[in-house]
């Protein structure tokens, strides 16, 4: 017999649809109907709701075959399917991210497809596969943040077992997963749980409704919150989840719904014997999220810190508009370099008013934050979605790969950035309702015509071209620039995990020295010495030492080394 179970207050008559043959269910004091019947391991399923002769499928649907708007399916995942019995896992100090859209990633599109694709991980440096969501959305094209079923796992991607067969293979080759998860909405095709209950609040974020925290009903829905986290950890063995945009998590209740997942996540982490890690984004910059639950925070591994990106970025590009207008400068990123943040109880002119909160640096360990010279974000938000690689030089895209690869955070990569891929990475949907999809698109256009774009220079998220476009182009590794770039990236990361000094503690202001108007930063660790030139014009720098690793051809005589333009070097001091 198999036990059928679903939570839902509203309707006053639940029944269970299997394969067309409707059975009761009881419903308990709490508002939980059940009912248990024999079937096949593998069962099509669903819920009909009062008089509604349509079948949904589970709220918590392990499986969805046929889409969102289909039946469910009953999944397990046997104990026997998995050969990473002797996987221990992986802390978040000491790693180095890699983040990627399974559909994108290769041709095919697919988690067997990626395995193919694991050992260039490896060879790279790489220590943990960060997946952007892949869970149940609308259609067979998305970023992923348009799911609504939370516990299943996109089918055309290869559904659970794909995943399942995606991370063992990742753990076979020392490599941990991190998976992108979205509690602050759910997707505007497909939703079927407010038919269920009270999981949405009338209060809207940008993207949608927010989901109920604080309201009444609420814990239930937390508790669907927190269990899929869960689920993710224990069945699927990931290693770490990605909370996306927490600052849309409206939660005024005594025990914000973070610091509760924090604390089962440490529990469940006790009893498996393996680290699980959970890390934030955030545009607070409020250092609760990733304070120890001891003395007062949340209770977060780490946290994405856009602060670094920006700095850096801005720094090396000369991009100064939206967002970035308070960065650019030497100053700011030499004060971001040694802080983690920049805007830190300080006046946010983009915001227009002060603007975050110093993190205690005797708390929380540089590793907390998650550095970045890219992310899915920061291209696919631009208006074609266009990459660095379009529009710097390859040695701008080194120097900016130095500045993140050899600070005191965990470093993170986005899919393609090693080798300075030259595929934009935009910004693309399927959804199947024709209104929901023009509305998307045309959003999108009046966007980014109101920052100066051209309504039609920006792509189409719906045509499928845009997300063809999207993927990547492995034969440009065997291209002599893009080689090149690959191999100055594969050197900075074997630099990192060789010299404890890259990242046995924070930055001080007295290890960085800085040029604003001849465009130079240097960075002291230990007997390691950075030294970047962010300016077009060659510099002479008051250092030396043994140059270990470098772009472009500098050059040393009495003390001082002469750095071409868009270039960097790492000396060692105490070298001969």
């Amino acid at each position: 017999m198999t036990k059928f179970e679903v939570w839902a207050p509203l309707p006053d008559l639940v029944r269970l649809d299997i394969e067309g043959a409707v059975h009761p269910m009881t419903r308990s004091h709490d508002a939980w109907w059940r009912a248990e019947v024999d079937t096949t391991p593998d069962a099509r399923y669903g819920y009909l709701l009062d008089d509604d002769p349509t079948v949904l499928p589970d709220p918590r649907s392990p499986r969805q075959p046929d889409g969102v708007h289909a039946r469910s399916a009953l999944h397990h995942i046997e104990q026997s399917d998995w050969t990473d019995t002797h996987w221990t896992g992986r802390q978040l100090p000491g790693a180095v991210f890699y983040e990627l859209h399974i559909g994108a990633f290769t041709r095919a599109g697919t988690f067997d497809a990626a395995i193919e694709r694991l050992d260039h991980l490896v060879t790279l440096g790489v220590t943990v596969v960060q997946l952007m969501p892949v869970n149940a959305f609308d259609g067979p094209r998305n970023w992923g943040y348009d799911g609504v079923l939370w516990y299943a796992v996109h089918e055309p991607y290869g559904g659970p077992d794909g995943l399942r067969r995606f991370v063992d293979a990742c753990h076979g080759r020392g490599l941990a997963v991190a998976l992108d998860v979205v509690y602050n909405h759910l997707g505007p095709v497909g939703n079927y749980l407010p038919r269920f209950g009270p999981y949405l609040a009338e209060q809207r974020n940008s993207w949608g409704q927010r989901l109920n925290l604080d309201g009444a009903g609420s814990d239930e829905v937390r508790r669907y919150l927190i269990d899929n986290a869960l689920r993710w950890f224990r069945d699927f063995h990931i290693d770490a989840l990605r909370l996306d945009a927490v600052h849309a998590l409206a939660d005024t209740t005594a025990t914000h719904v973070l610091a509760e997942l924090a604390a089962e996540t440490g529990r469940l982490a006790a009893h498996l014997g393996r680290p699980l890690t959970l890390i934030a984004e955030s545009d607070l910059n409020d250092p609760r999220l990733i304070t120890p639950r001891a003395a007062g925070g949340y209770g977060l591994s780490g946290q994405w810190n856009d602060d670094l990106h920006h700095a850096v970025h801005s720094a090396v590009s000369g991009e100064q508009q939206g967002y970035y207008v308070d960065f650019g400068s030497m100053a700011c990123l030499a004060q971001t370099w040694a802080h983690g943040f920049f805007h830190a109880a300080t006046f946010s002119t983009f915001r227009g008013r002060t603007h975050g909160r110093p993190l205690d640096r005797a708390l929380i360990p540089a590793s907390a934050l998650l550095a970045y010279t890219c992310t899915h974000d920061q291209i696919g938000n631009r208006a074609t979605g266009d990459r660095p690689s379009a529009y710097l030089s390859d040695g701008q895209l080194a120097v900016k790969a130095a500045l993140i690869l050899l600070s005191p955070f965990t470093p993170m990569l986005f899919m393609g950035e090693e080798w300075g891929a030259r595929t934009p990475f935009q910004y693309f949907t399927s959804h199947t309702d024709p209104e929901v999809g023009a509305a998307t698109a045309a959003g999108r256009r009046a966007e980014f015509a109101e920052h100066g774009w051209s309504t039609d220079d920006v792509p189409d998220p719906q045509d499928p071209a845009t997300f063809e476009r999207s993927k990547l182009d492995w034969s440009e590794t065997d291209e002599p620039a893009h080689s090149r770039l690959l191999t100055c990236y594969r050197d900075l990361i074997a630099l990192r995990r060789s010299r404890q000094e890259i990242t046995a503690s924070w930055a001080s202001a007295a290890d960085i020295d800085y040029d604003e108007e001849a465009g130079w930063i240097v960075v002291r660790r230990g007997t390691l010495i950075l030294a970047c030139n962010v300016a077009a014009d060659p510099v002479t720098l008051r250092v030396s030492g043994t140059a270990l690793l470098c772009w472009g051809t500098p050059t040393q005589g009495d003390g001082d080394t002469v750095l071409d333009g868009h270039s960097f070097v790492i000396l060692d001091t105490d070298l001969p």
